[in-house]
């Protein structure tokens, strides 16, 4: 089972403090580079996974989607995504994405937000998601990009003329990384671009599109915090079809 994080109170409630928790998809920063990868959603039927707070389900719903399955390991998550949530088409459930079965050709369009770095069997949920979708079935996820979580102790450092940089270390040394990001002991599990790709391409998926983001000048200028998202990249963006 994968380590339930978003249910201990001390990381849930430094989360719910994150602008993304806060203002929903406003407040997540690759929204928009998401949103120009994604395909018309009326009448599809769409699940998300690991859901969080519910923010993409919403959204979806209010694009037309047929039906919208929300799915999520933490309890905390999913009882304000309930509350948060009037319509119909919008469902949600409990599930472990380390396990996780879904019915074959069950739903027409899978999304997942920085969520898939918590998953130790990538290649498994793979076969999962692609078995679920229907022939041209589309697939759009982010995850936190290699660069970013490949470290054994992530973080900013100040080269020799103060400008900050990002140190590397084990990029090729796939598996278990252990950090304290709003608890101690979080559990990532690290995979280069290549294992990712490859994998994709290996369960049979297409890939269209491949984002590092990165913010934009226009993004930079009305948030100057962003401008250090320049240095290296924080997020993979990842369009795949069936």
């Amino acid at each position: 089972m994968a380590q339930n994080i978003y249910d201990q109170a001390d990381f849930y409630e430094g989360y719910g403090r994150l602008p993304r928790s806060l203002y929903g998809l406003d407040g997540a920063a690759e929204w928009p580079a998401i949103t120009a990868l994604l395909p018309e959603l009326a009448g599809k039927r769409v699940v998300d996974l690991g859901c969080g707070f519910g923010w993409f389900c919403r959204w979806a719903a209010g694009q037309g989607a047929k039906s919208v399955v929300g799915l999520d390991l933490s309890e905390n998550m999913l009882a304000r995504a309930r509350k948060e949530t009037d319509n119909p088409a919008v469902s949600y459930a409990i599930a472990d994405l380390d396990t996780l079965v879904l019915p074959a050709g069950s739903f027409d369009f899978a999304y997942s937000s920085l969520t898939f770095h918590y998953v130790e069997d990538f290649a498994r949920l793979m076969r999962v998601v692609h078995d679920a979708l229907v022939p041209g079935g589309r697939f759009v996820f982010t995850i936190e990009h290699p660069i970013y979580m490949a470290p054994t102790n992530p973080g900013w450092a100040l080269d020799e003329t103060g400008r900050q940089t990002w140190p590397i270390d084990s990029y090729s040394v796939e598996g278990e990384r252990r950090t304290d990001w709003l608890a101690k002991g979080v559990i990532k599990h690290h995979r280069t671009i290549g294992t990712t790709l490859n994998t994709l391409i290996d369960t049979g998926f297409r890939i269209d599109r491949v984002v590092e983001w990165r913010p934009t000048e226009e993004q930079i200028r009305k948030q100057p915090e962003l401008d250090v998202e320049k240095e290296r990249p924080m997020i993979l963006i990842v369009s795949v079809q069936r």
